[in-house]
């Protein structure tokens, strides 16, 4: 282990036992604002500390298996040697935990966020494909046990949607879709088409983590201009009556977003401001990623269909990622929201090019 590394293992193991200590410590009134942090301080710290004097019992227990190795009797010897090369891979497979453990959190993995669809390249047969792919996320989201909410559609002629944003609340929902933003391209032959020909098309997907209290984007109401009109789609006749929906352009920036899915004019403002701010601060930290991270695999691309991240060829019923190599062939599994066996490669991916920049 490198003595940066174990340096920052012992701070955190000191550190772990002085919060214990305080924590004890009589003067530190329960129910206090300083209790109440220090015990979420202890509270996690505790897996690395653990995990740390796990480690480190290994290191004695190697340490002694060393020592049998080297014993005058021949069957001590291989049984040291054997413990030996055990206890060796179990620091190995320590020293990996802690690294991880070490590693900084994303602060917004545990975000709510706000999931954009749009059809590109291939007319008719992206839209209905962009219908495809929310009904993949809906169907992933229903089996994480999250809730799903239309801000705004517009469906195509055809069937699916040229353009939809939802959102998505629930534990952890960035953390596992992070990685879904890019080009999707899809490879199959549409239902329009009547030859039987294989058609490419290509939908993008945008990934916005929505934002807390905590983060200050300040938006000037001079920057804004916003436009009332009637809501398209299901509602009944309410929607022929009242401007309800609302169409927001940042000046500055020339974003637009929209939101039709309330009734309430006052509360599509307020949907359409929130999913406003998520997308400059999404761009703002988009400008860091690349200026830190040119070279990293799982960066996002233009949204160029030539820039896809993953392909869907449904005659082969293959997907593949191609950021990290990755082929299954289980597509009907995959569009039934079954994305985890592609979710979980790109994060580990990520944890591996983390830990190459600790080494590094």
């Amino acid at each position: 282990m490198k003595a940066s590394i174990r340096q920052r293992l012992d701070r955190s193991l000191d550190r772990f036992e002085e919060v214990g200590r305080l924590l004890a410590d009589p003067s530190t009134a329960g129910g206090s604002n300083e209790f109440r942090e220090l015990s979420m301080e202890y509270a996690r710290l505790t897996p690395l500390a653990e995990r740390y004097r796990d480690y480190r019992s290994l290191e004695t227990e190697r340490e002694a298996a060393a020592q049998l190795a080297a014993d005058a009797d021949p069957q001590m010897r291989q049984l040291g040697a054997e413990e030996v090369i055990r206890l060796e891979q179990a620091i190995a497979a320590g020293e990996l935990d802690l690294r991880r453990m070490l590693m900084p959190k994303d602060p917004r993995d545990e975000r709510n966020i706000y999931l954009e669809i749009r059809a590109g390249t291939g007319g008719d047969e992206a839209a209905i494909f962009a219908g495809d792919l929310l009904r993949m996320y809906a169907r992933y989201a229903e089996r994480r046990g999250w809730q799903i909410e239309t801000i705004s559609e517009n469906s195509g002629e055809h069937g699916g949607f040229r353009e939809v944003i939802c959102r998505i609340i629930g534990s952890g929902v960035f953390s596992r879709l992070k990685f879904e933003s890019g080009t999707h391209r899809v490879q199959r032959v549409p239902a329009t088409e009547a030859q039987g020909r294989i058609h490419t098309s290509a939908v993008t997907v945008a990934i916005l983590p929505e934002l807390d209290e905590l983060d200050s984007i300040e938006i000037n109401p001079a920057d804004l201009r916003i436009d009332t009109f009637r809501a398209s789609g299901a509602g009944g006749q309410h929607v022929n009556k009242t401007d309800s929906a609302v169409r927001m352009t940042h000046l500055p920036t020339g974003i637009v977003v929209e939101c039709q899915d309330e009734r309430s004019q006052h509360k599509n403002r307020s949907r359409a401001l929130s999913l406003l701010r998520a997308k400059l601060l999404a761009a703002e930290q988009e400008k860091r990623d690349a200026a830190q991270a040119q070279s990293r695999k799982l960066q996002v691309g233009s949204g160029d269909r030539s820039e896809r991240i993953r392909t869907y060829n449904f005659p082969q019923g293959r997907v593949t990622d191609h950021r990290i190599n990755l082929t299954l062939y289980q597509i009907e599994e995959i569009m039934d929201g079954r994305i985890d066996e592609l979710i979980d490669p790109l994060l580990q991916e990520h944890q591996a090019e983390l830990l190459a920049d600790e080494i590094g």
